[in-house]
């Protein structure tokens, strides 16, 4: 679950930018669920519990897809880039943004081995 400052703004990107659907919840409750593609992502306010005051996470997200090249053409003018597509050694082509928050969303599609 990722929390966030503006869960509207954050919807807006999930679904407007990365084309995530709602699946359940809802902004008045605080929380919500997106769905692409059979990946699901959950996303709510700030914990006043935990006393919460900016959205924190040190590690990426790493979301594989069917096609990287066409996501990044998708999306690229819409979020911020941390790096372009590339065809890693080790077998993905990937490439990675930032939301809204700053959280990094990295997307990756395997590659075929031709040795």
């Amino acid at each position: 679950m990722l929390r966030t400052p503006d869960l509207p703004g954050t919807l807006a990107f999930y679904r407007d930018v990365l084309g995530f659907g709602l699946a359940s919840g809802a902004l008045e409750q605080g929380w919500l669920a997106l769905r692409r593609d059979g990946a699901e992502l959950m996303l709510s306010g700030m914990n006043d519990h935990e006393g919460d005051t900016v959205p924190g996470f040190t590690g990426s997200l790493y979301l594989e897809v069917a096609d990287v090249d066409a996501l990044w053409d998708a999306v690229r003018d819409h979020a911020r880039i941390c790096h372009t597509p590339e065809t890693f050694a080790y077998g993905m082509r990937e490439f990675a943004v930032y939301d809204n928050n700053g959280y990094l969303l990295q997307f990756g599609t395997p590659v075929a081995d031709d040795t």
